[in-house]
């Protein structure tokens, strides 16, 4: 089930993001923030949590781009599935409800930022209409080497036509 995620799911969501962060593949962080970052780094809108069996096994999440008014429409998109729940189509199931919820909420353009390793968020993307923009080479360092991330984008067909 998925459904808005409130501050009280914040322990269930950083250990998933904790999880996220010790692959290796899913993020250039190396600790999870404290809710008052993560808090203040995210859309109000479009925050997302999917449970099994009462438990938090998934989140996601939509960070905007920038903060200039001609990119109100543009936002990031972090989706982290939990160890447990992976394999499991709950990550499609959270990556739709974000899609549909970000549209609801004006947004017109979802952009999704990845290591090219992590083959299963490429093809989540891709399922869900995200197409990949291209690789940029060498865009930052992480544990001591340099990574290329995978550039993938959504375009609404039913926001800012």
């Amino acid at each position: 089930m998925v459904r808005e995620m409130v501050p009280s799911d914040w322990p269930s969501v950083a250990r998933i993001y904790a999880q996220g962060i010790e692959s290796g593949h899913a993020t250039f962080e190396t600790e999870v923030p404290d809710w008052e970052v993560w808090d203040s780094g995210h859309l109000e809108d479009c925050r997302l949590v999917s449970e099994v069996a009462g438990d938090v096994v998934a989140w996601a999440a939509l960070s905007p781009v920038s903060r200039r008014s001609v990119y109100r429409g543009v936002a990031e998109v972090s989706v982290y599935v939990g160890s447990e729940a992976r394999g499991r189509r709950v990550g499609s199931e959270l990556l739709a409800a974000l899609v549909e919820c970000s549209e609801n909420a004006g947004i017109w353009t979802l952009q999704a930022v990845t290591f090219p390793e992590n083959e299963a968020s490429i093809t989540l993307h891709a399922r869900h209409g995200f197409r990949l923009v291209g690789t940029r080479e060498r865009i930052g360092s992480h544990l001591g080497r340099w990574r290329d991330t995978v550039l993938l984008e959504r375009r609404s067909l039913n926001v800012g036509r």
